[in-house]
């Protein structure tokens, strides 16, 4: 029993100490203690561009209006824009 308690106490002091040395004060935000503490900036713009290709796969078919053509597609193309320009200003942010 006295074994996990020191196990458990080793591993919060490692991860106490790994939020602080990335600059993330763990007082400030308690979370750090238990989950991880990023923002998913890969992820975001693959995942606007699989919703972009759903969103076009979606428009083969039967389309009835251009109006359902076009509900589809303007949101695919800002999903494609939005894949393509957010990790252009992640990358000017970060300069």
């Amino acid at each position: 029993m006295a074994s996990k308690a020191v196990a458990h106490s080793a591993t919060t002091s490692k991860t106490r100490e790994i939020a602080v040395a990335s600059g993330i004060d763990p007082a400030d935000e308690p979370s750090v203690d238990w989950g991880w503490h990023q923002n998913f900036h890969r992820g975001v713009p693959i995942a606007a561009a699989v919703v972009g290709v759903v969103l076009l796969l979606f428009t083969i078919g039967h389309p009835v209006s251009w109006t359902e053509f076009l509900f589809s597609a303007v949101p695919a193309a800002v999903c494609f824009i939005g894949a393509i320009a957010y990790p252009l200003h992640q990358r000017r942010r970060r300069l």
